[in-house]
């Protein structure tokens, strides 16, 4: 859930009712596919519920996203294919961006942009910390052995309570739609 928080921390609420509004909730089964490594990936995903798990070619099992993880931000900043395969641990939902029409709105406002850029930017560096603290804990360090962030990084700490109510305010307005 943090994850989303360092998102929604940064943009106004009318841009996370823009996210809502554009884009569909996305049911997926347990074991169906998101995204497959190699192949281009055409939205941006924020997980609303459920687990999903993520693996790579030659290096395994990588991650597991809960609630409030954003897929498909790598492709999106860069029209590289998907560097992963992400699949649903158990059946789940997501909202699902378009792309192009992100990428629209992106380039019709430049105060959208320069927010959903640097939320960007905090949750990928926040991302990279994390995988980078795994990597020299050793690939057989138990889980409580992975050094732990303190607290949230100061960009965001002072519109937490925001960022809370903007994702449980989406989830609402979401529940009130029909799954795609």
């Amino acid at each position: 859930m943090r994850k989303i928080l360092y998102v929604f921390g940064l943009l106004t609420d009318a841009d996370v009712a823009w996210m809502a509004g554009a884009g569909t909730r996305r049911r997926v089964p347990a074991d169906g596919t998101l995204t497959v490594e190699g192949t281009p990936v055409d939205f941006l995903g924020i997980v609303l519920e459920g687990e999903l798990l993520v693996s790579a070619r030659g290096a395994g099992h990588l991650a597991r996203l809960g609630v409030g993880e954003v897929i498909g931000e790598m492709s999106l900043v860069e029209a590289a294919p998907a560097s992963a395969t992400i699949r649903a641990a158990r059946d789940s939902l997501i909202l699902s961006i378009d792309k192009a029409a992100l990428l629209d709105r992106l380039g019709a406002d430049d105060g959208f942009a320069a927010r959903f850029y640097r939320a960007l930017a905090v949750f990928l560096a926040d991302r990279l910390r994390s995988v980078t603290a795994r990597v020299g804990a050793g690939p057989d360090a138990p889980a409580e052995a992975l050094p732990e962030r303190d607290e949230l990084d100061a960009v965001v700490l002072d519109s937490i309570s925001a960022a809370g109510e903007r994702f449980h305010r989406m989830l609402k307005v979401l529940a009130s739609a029909r799954p795609s």
